[in-house]
């Protein structure tokens, strides 16, 4: 899998001299929070702290001091008219050059958030489970694609974990705590056993399945004739993707899931609970 870390080192392969750019203090609204930072080389960038006037002022501001060949600096930035942004909040940054001593505690510090990435498994890799992965490796997320076919576990992308398993089911089993799960076979039976296991997952903040009010009807009935339970069924998103647009387009499905799927990670992450909503419109299969 692809990680994070090592871009910082070929970045600084190739800007040997750089100034770490970090909003060090945050007040009111911000495009970033305390703690982001970037890279800034004298013709490159690495990360980024929010876009806009503020990144085009800093990148600046990091640039002279490379020129001057000067240490460090404290920018304190009013996010309002002074700079033509209107965020309306304050920022500190802190420059400073990047030592090697430096480059290492900013490659831990990326190691360390890219361990604390939620898990995504997208069970199917059809023409939705492609376009799914492909959207989820975009995000901070660590995606896997599962299938029982594995020549269809080709062609993804670099950043995505891919598992060939005659039971899929046990990979939610063992699957890490907080994990979101997104099921979309080629076997409506198969999605079945899926979705129950990810249904016992009390700790999952999303559970999705590609289909229509027909499917739900029918996994409902199944379910809780096996002695699942009516709290753990409304924890079922299906159809995913659809926010009432009922485009049936795999891609348009998948961008879709794929804010759906953060939506409830982030209400995770700030609640400790989530509880997904149910979307009962228009019926597509991931075959």
């Amino acid at each position: 899998m692809t990680r994070l870390v090592p871009d910082v080192a070929t970045f600084l392969s190739r800007e040997p001299v750089a100034i770490v750019a970090e909003l060090t203090t945050v007040r009111g609204s911000s495009p970033r929070a305390q703690g982001t930072f970037m890279l800034v080389g004298a013709e490159s960038i690495f990360g980024t702290i929010g876009g806009g006037a503020l990144e085009y002022l800093v990148i600046a501001h990091a640039r002279r001091l490379i020129a001057a060949r000067r240490a460090s600096e404290v920018m304190d930035v009013p996010l309002g008219p002074e700079i033509g942004q209107c965020c309306g909040g304050r920022v500190g940054v802190s420059l400073r050059h990047v030592t090697p001593d430096l480059a290492r505690e900013l490659s831990a510090r990326l190691a360390a958030e890219e361990a604390e990435r939620p898990h995504v498994y997208v069970f199917g890799a059809g023409h939705v489970g492609r376009a799914l992965a492909r959207c989820l490796a975009l995000l901070p997320v660590k995606t896997h694609v599962v299938d029982t076919r594995r020549e269809e576990l080709s062609d993804l992308p670099e950043n995505v974990s891919t598992h060939a398993s005659a039971m899929p089911e046990a990979v939610v089993r063992s699957a890490p705590r907080g994990s979101a799960y997104v099921i979309l076979t080629h076997d409506h039976a198969l999605d079945f056993l899926i979705a129950a296991e990810a249904l016992n997952r009390t700790d999952a903040p999303y559970v999705g399945m590609v289909g229509s009010r027909t499917k739900r009807a029918r996994f409902a009935k199944w379910f809780l004739s096996e002695g699942g339970d009516l709290p753990a069924l409304d924890r079922l998103t299906l159809p995913i993707g659809q926010m009432g647009i009922g485009d049936k387009r795999p891609e348009v499905i998948a961008a879709l899931a794929a804010a759906e799927i953060m939506v409830h990670i982030g209400r995770r992450e700030v609640s400790g609970a989530s509880r997904p909503a149910t979307i009962e419109s228009g019926a597509v299969d991931g075959r």
